[in-house]
């Protein structure tokens, strides 16, 4: 798989299969990730690696606050300015309305939102989940430096035939992943990436994107 066929066919996938991962696929792609550009090389990524029983209880206990009603943890970070302007706030809109159509909730179904939501603290099925921490001392910069990260790791798995989804949704229930992982004091959760096979029912739904026009100008001699 070259490497605009891992871009394209690059997704969240939200059904993933039962079967397992080799700890050496893992292993070949996080050390190759390893090589990602990151700002005078402070590689700012703490990460930990969640499989078999530790991923099981890690989604149980999850589960258990969910259920309950736990609205879950202060945030440590702020996931989207409080007032998205145009047209950023649009294609969040427009995103969120392909995603509940396509699973075929409607907009006043909140029962079947809420459990669509849900599902992200179950990984989706997933069988091996990966969680991004970065120093709270460190600045815009070096959580870009994550963002780079992780597209690697995501490319990398996809030619390992592998999907993921990214999920900034753990976030809300850091203090729970921090129980399964122990981070040292001073870390933030940034995100947690569910990975596995694609399960065979899996829907195959795309968001769309903005036209080049729209997000990238040429400026020529």
């Amino acid at each position: 798989m070259d490497v605009y066929e891992a871009v394209a066919s690059r997704r969240a996938v939200r059904r993933f299969s039962e079967e397992p991962i080799p700890r050496e696929t893992l292993e070949r792609v996080l050390s190759a990730a390893a090589r990602t550009p990151s700002g005078a090389n402070l590689q700012p990524w703490h990460i930990y690696v969640l499989t078999g029983a530790p991923l099981a209880e890690l989604k149980k206990r999850t589960a258990e606050r969910v259920a309950a009603g736990d609205p879950g943890d202060e945030r440590e970070y702020q996931m989207y300015p409080p007032e998205l302007k145009s047209p950023y706030r649009e294609r969040r809109s427009a995103a969120a309305e392909q995603r509940y159509t396509a699973l075929g909730i409607s907009r006043k179904d909140r029962r079947s939102r809420e459990a669509a939501v849900a599902a992200n603290w179950d990984c989706f099925g997933a069988p091996a989940a990966l969680f991004c921490y970065i120093d709270r001392d460190m600045g815009p910069a070096q959580w870009a430096d994550l963002g780079m990260y992780l597209q690697t790791v995501m490319l990398l798995l996809r030619a390992e035939g592998l999907h993921t989804c990214p999920q900034m949704a753990w976030s809300v229930y850091c203090r729970t992943v921090a129980e399964a992982v122990l981070p040292p004091p001073g870390l933030i959760l940034f995100c947690g990436v569910s990975i596995g096979f694609e399960a065979p029912a899996a829907r195959h739904d795309r968001i769309d994107r903005a036209p080049l026009a729209e997000t990238v100008t040429f400026v020529d001699g």
